[in-house]
């Protein structure tokens, strides 16, 4: 196929409220440099982290939750923390943390045999870093990510990928999946009990799912319209939002807690972990500023996790999850491209359960073949 000179993609112009998404027919395709590849998107899911970075919610200045500015942003942020990285972001951006798509190009020192392999993207990127530890860029952040019809990622952080899933059902994994791959192998989690915050989100779900898979006894919190399907994915019970968890459950009784979640929960959560479990975070969309007693944590040996950074094993081993059958992401809906604000919206509605993901068009040399060639290519 003829690589075309400009592409759709959603541009994010600022931070701020919808608006700020911008799609565009317009935008140039992007070229491969040394050891990177091009690659036509063919899906791509939203997470938290597109929104906190488009609203700006990453900024100190902003002490509630990622509802309360998801829809129109927040007023008087500081741009320049206002990026999960603490770095002020570069504008215009092409978010987009998830790339599922096929190489359709290689850039210099990049084996051309590369080109027409189906690809997942690892989203913590840690190429342009030189793999520093406990540093890395996030697709969509630092750099330009899948909200596009072409993007452009290090030809080793790009995997190729043998299964015979949807686009939209592999574009569920990268950020969620890994993300919920991180906190369970920082934690240690194995055949325990677990605590699953968030369970019907994308990163929640996962983590049920691969806790699950890990052979842990996994108690989910959800809504009770969503229990159905957190249940089906690996949950041995859940538990309603806003209930008394340690009353359910009992102080002491679970090894770790997967938090996503946050707010004013938190204190409760590690009441309920046992002398030496393990608390992992890797967000708080209930409100970053919590209260918790220093007590708890020392006179039981807890071990507080921060999870960002991912070691390398992380993500190739949802690969070979993928490749194996052990996983199973639940995309709720798909979008096209330019419906972008509307995904986002019921995003921020939390009605859906799993992922939500959008699809981009197909690109103009392809849209422009003639009516042989293109029955040809299907």
């Amino acid at each position: 196929m003829a690589l075309p000179d400009t592409m759709a993609a959603a541009v994010l112009t600022g931070h701020g409220g919808l608006d700020k998404l911008d799609y565009r027919t317009d935008v140039p395709v992007p070229h491969p440099q040394r050891g990177e590849v091009l690659i036509e998107v063919a899906a791509s899911a939203i997470n938290n982290t597109d929104i906190n970075t488009r609203i700006g919610w990453y900024s100190k200045t902003v002490a509630s939750g990622t509802d309360a500015g998801g829809a129109a942003g927040f007023t008087g942020i500081a741009a320049s923390d206002a990026t999960w990285s603490g770095q002020a972001l570069t504008l215009p951006r092409i978010q987009g943390a998830d790339v599922c798509g096929r190489i359709a190009a290689v850039g210099e020192g990049v084996s051309a045999g590369r080109i027409g392999e189906r690809v997942l993207v690892r989203n913590m990127v840690r190429t342009y870093v030189d793999y520093r530890p406990f540093e890395c860029w996030t697709l969509g952040s630092e750099c330009d990510g899948g909200f596009a019809q072409f993007t452009v990622a290090p030809a080793r952080e790009t995997h190729a990928v043998d299964c015979d899933w949807s686009d939209a059902a592999l574009a569920a994994v990268p950020c969620a999946y890994s993300t919920a791959e991180n906190m369970l192998h920082r934690a240690g989690v194995g055949a325990g009990r677990v605590l699953v915050t968030g369970a019907s989100g994308g990163v929640g779900l996962a983590a049920v799912q691969l806790a699950e898979r890990r052979g842990a006894s996994v108690a989910a919190v959800c809504s009770p319209a969503k229990a159905d399907q957190v249940l089906a994915h690996g949950a041995d019970h859940t538990l309603d939002r806003g209930a008394d968890l340690v009353g359910a459950l009992g102080r002491g009784s679970v090894d770790a807690v997967i938090d996503i979640v946050g707010g004013p929960q938190t204190a409760r959560l590690l009441e309920l972990l046992r002398p030496g479990g393990s608390y992992a975070v890797a967000g708080a969309i209930d409100g970053p500023n919590v209260e918790i007693d220093l007590r708890t944590v020392y006179l039981n040996d807890l071990r507080l996790l921060g999870c960002t950074f991912q070691d390398d094993d992380v993500f190739a081993n949802l690969i070979d999850y993928i490749e194996r059958g052990e996983i199973h992401p639940l995309v709720s809906k798909t979008y096209p491209l330019a419906d972008i604000a509307r995904a986002q919206q019921d995003f921020l509605s939390k009605k859906n359960a799993g992922k939500l993901v959008l699809i981009p068009p197909p690109p103009a040399s392809r849209n422009s073949a003639a009516p042989d060639e293109q029955e040809a290519a299907e």
